[in-house]
């Protein structure tokens, strides 16, 4: 069966960049829709399905770390943020905000569409069908599902890269993985840093208690690791 084609929403305001974008990323052979400032965006988003988002930061009226963490009130879709803003900081602030990836402007083209592949490609760790979710205090999570939920089963928004943390740790409970283990298994765009930004948010969704964690543990000078009940 020939594979779908995967669609992709161009979100930026600079009209000349979103056509060079459009263009060169149908001659790669994706499905491409672009959208001029974040409310056009939230009209497609309510109208299509996306398999990923680039979201430029700088946007009149509503910005892209505005639009994000709106956007991830109730949508997983992969987000790469594509600015001018390329420093530590601004990264920081757009993956806590939910971006799967950020990178600079200018840019090469083709580096952007390896870090597109990188993101669509990755695939749940493979479990058995029958494996039960993991007994995390107040929550549970299904590996298969990739999703967290209350014992009453309320779901509890995670983004794509919190669930594939989850499902990293979980492939070896108890094992430790280093910073640098965990940024490179998720790929570009991710950092020892950027890992500890995620952890962060990832307990305050997880653990009664955050800054005390019972399930998602530090170990110190060595990295983290999952211990589920």
């Amino acid at each position: 069966m020939e594979k779908e084609t995967q669609h992709i929403l161009v979100v930026d305001d600079d009209t000349r960049l979103r056509s060079l974008l459009k263009r060169f990323l149908r001659e790669q052979g994706f499905a491409v829709s672009d959208a001029q400032d974040a409310n056009q965006a939230l009209e497609f988003l309510n109208q299509y399905k996306f398999d990923l988002l680039i979201v430029d930061v700088m946007m009149p009226k509503i910005s892209g770390i505005e639009f994000l963490k709106e956007l991830r009130l109730e949508n997983n879709v992969p987000v790469i943020m594509l600015t001018a803003m390329g420093e530590t900081a601004d990264r920081i602030v757009g993956l806590e905000s939910g971006a799967d990836d950020y990178i600079a402007k200018p840019f090469e083209p083709l580096e952007l569409v390896l870090r597109i592949k990188n993101i669509l490609k990755r695939a749940p760790i493979e479990k058995n069908d029958n494996q039960a979710p993991l007994n995390l205090g107040l929550c549970l999570y299904d590996v298969i599902k990739k999703e967290l939920t209350t014992k009453q089963g309320v779901i509890i928004h995670i983004t794509p890269v919190e669930q594939m943390l989850l499902n990293i740790l979980s492939q070896k409970v108890g094992q430790i993985f280093t910073r640098e283990k965990l940024a490179d298994i998720l790929g570009s765009g991710q950092s020892p840093r950027s890992i500890d930004v995620q952890i962060t948010r990832l307990r305050k969704k997880i653990e009664k208690d955050s800054k005390n964690p019972r399930y998602l543990q530090t170990i110190r000078g060595k990295g983290y690791m999952l211990l589920p009940e």
